[in-house]
């Protein structure tokens, strides 16, 4: 099997939805960067493993665009042959001189207009053909012979097959180990280690992001380390999406470090131009964040090696020592939390526990809306702000924001995927980067959640009430009844959002969506009513020897709501 071919510049292996039809198809690399504007989006097997392709892509245009202008031409503070990318440095002095953060945005701004790439990308793919080879001396994201059985334990080389990970493991709409068989797949019996070649490709480039702890190989480092999961798997994502792949690619391309106190112009430096597999890994043993987006993107978790039997892979992983999530800020797909106690910025992972929760109800994680807060914005967030502020995209310019998350199973030895959630938010660029400042629009919002959810707590003791009545476990009913009123609440307030308007009347435009919460809130109730019982209408007596029924829960939760909501005075 090793002299087959398959090169991921030129064989068809990215499944994409095209613009015209919405039919899905199969294109290599070089296709679908000429071919960007043509394609909806990317439409891989999940939507976590998209986000990982679409970060393995945002390399490859970052490492080009961070060299090359908008017309093919070295920028003038590179020094050396963009050819030869190892022997490439920077002339920080030129860089300030020539003002190079402007001309990454004119760079930035050509493309956008053009409305696609420029040939610099295929040429540099051409250049690259070797480093994105499937199979051969270097294979792509993984290890040869060689340096796989350089790197690992003596009893852990190839030779010995330990240190398996099956495809079904690979595999994150499986993710079955070999002991305990998952019945709920879209796969049974043997063909779930059946996997045709482009599939193996999109499932390798996932998991390396998305991978979790049950392999127990590890590359020999003088101390000790345990086995960390995918980079991606600890982050919250977010990122932007646009009308065609070309303008979600744009917009999620980062040319510039916005940040305040952001690192120096750093050179891209993508997995695959490291000088070899044995460098990246003594590079990774040095646990050193990454200060270019290129090599974040491109991180491994994992080094893999396939040994191919019968047509199909056999394939070996040994853990590598990652670098830490503390004030990993040039991350730009995650939303943070400040740590109180270290004073660091951690990743506000979602768990199990979080689920149900929707973006919009942590709206205040993805905006900064007091100036003063210390929270810190996505780095995607601010660089669609910079984007907004140096009028690259139009200020009545629809900005989606997506999230997609795969959340593990919590147990600490395994990290297994136990649930993928995908959502989004949809604001024009005016309100979401509002600078009036007695009327900005993030406030306002902030403060609409926050009365929203206030009346979700209306509803929840509404549903303790009715839990009780029925001599239930009031809290599982209520959490329940509770999760069900925010599924009815998604939709309409996602709606809310995405009408507004920089030049809007605030104060009427939060009156209406008041109004809407308390149509849904009456709906809720009354569906509750029809499905009563007569215990229901019959009641207990509450704590206070007053009589509970589900006409006196009611009441109470109306009381509530009005006096929440301040309908009167409105």
């Amino acid at each position: 099997m090793d002299s087959k071919k398959f090169n991921l510049t030129t064989d068809p292996w990215i499944k994409v939805v095209t613009a015209e039809n919405n039919q899905e198809k199969t294109v290599s690399l070089i296709d679908l960067f000429e071919n960007a504007s043509s394609y909806r989006q990317l439409a891989g097997d999940m939507h976590s493993q998209d986000l990982a392709l679409l970060r393995l892509l945002l390399a490859i245009l970052t490492t080009v665009y961070s060299r090359v202008d908008a017309d093919g031409e070295q920028y003038s503070w590179l020094e050396g042959d963009i050819k030869s990318p190892e022997n490439l440095e920077i002339d920080l002095d030129t860089f300030e001189d020539d003002e190079g953060e402007e001309i990454l945005f004119t760079t930035w701004d050509q493309l956008y207009q053009a409305g696609h790439f420029s040939a610099a990308v295929t040429d540099y793919l051409k250049g690259h053909t070797a480093d994105f080879e499937f199979f051969g001396d270097r294979p792509f994201y993984q290890a040869s012979t060689e340096d796989y059985d350089a790197l690992v334990p003596e009893n852990r080389k190839v030779a010995a097959g330990k240190g398996q990970v099956l495809v079904k493991q690979m595999n994150r709409r499986i993710s079955e180990s070999a002991h305990t068989p998952d019945i709920f797949t879209p796969k049974s019996g043997e063909a779930k280690n059946e996997v045709s070649l482009d599939e193996l490709v999109r499932w390798v480039i996932a998991y390396q992001n998305f991978t979790g702890v049950t392999d127990k190989t590890k590359v020999v480092t003088e101390e000790k380390f345990s086995n960390s999961g995918g980079w991606i798997y600890r982050l919250n994502p977010v990122f932007a999406k646009g009308k065609t792949l070309f303008d979600t690619l744009m917009l999620n391309l980062v040319l510039v470090d916005t940040r305040q106190n952001g690192t120096e112009y750093a050179l891209q430096k993508p997995v695959w131009e490291a000088k070899s597999v044995r460098d990246y890994v003594a590079q990774r043993k040095a646990l050193i964040l990454p200060d270019n987006l290129a090599e974040l993107y491109t991180t491994w978790s994992r080094l893999l090696h396939i040994e191919w039997q019968d047509g199909q892979p056999m394939i070996l992983s040994a853990g590598i020592p990652t670098f830490a999530y503390e004030d990993a800020l040039i991350e730009p797909m995650t939303t943070w939390k400040l740590d109180k106690k270290t004073n660091a910025y951690r990743p506000a992972g979602k768990s199990l526990r979080s689920l149900g929760i929707a973006m919009w109800r942590n709206f205040g994680q993805y905006v900064k809306v007091r100036r003063q807060d210390d929270m810190h914005e996505p780095g995607i967030v601010i660089w669609l702000r910079a984007l907004k502020q140096k009028q690259l995209i139009a200020h009545d310019a629809p900005l989606f924001l997506n999230s997609v998350t795969l959340i593990s199973d919590g147990n600490a030895t395994s990290q297994s995927p136990a649930a993928e959630v995908v959502d989004d938010m949809e604001l024009q660029a005016d309100v979401l980067f509002d600078d009036e400042l007695t009327e900005r629009w993030p406030i306002r919002i902030e403060g609409v959640i926050e009365t929203t959810q206030t009346i979700g707590n209306d509803y929840y003791h509404f549903a303790t009430d009715i839990g009780k009545i029925r001599n239930l476990d009031t809290r599982t009913f209520a959490s329940g009844m509770s999760a069900k009123f925010y599924e009815q609440l998604n939709g309409p307030f996602k709606e809310w959002l995405s009408s507004l308007r920089g030049q809007d009347d605030r104060d009427a435009k939060i009156n209406l969506w008041k109004a809407e919460l308390e149509k849904i809130v009456i709906k809720a109730v009354d569906d509750e009513m029809q499905a009563s019982s007569p215990r229901d209408v019959r009641g207990i007596s509450d704590d206070h020897g007053r009589p509970l029924n589900i006409f006196t829960a009611k009441n109470h939760l109306m009381y509530n709501v009005r006096r929440d909501l301040d309908l009167e005075k409105e």
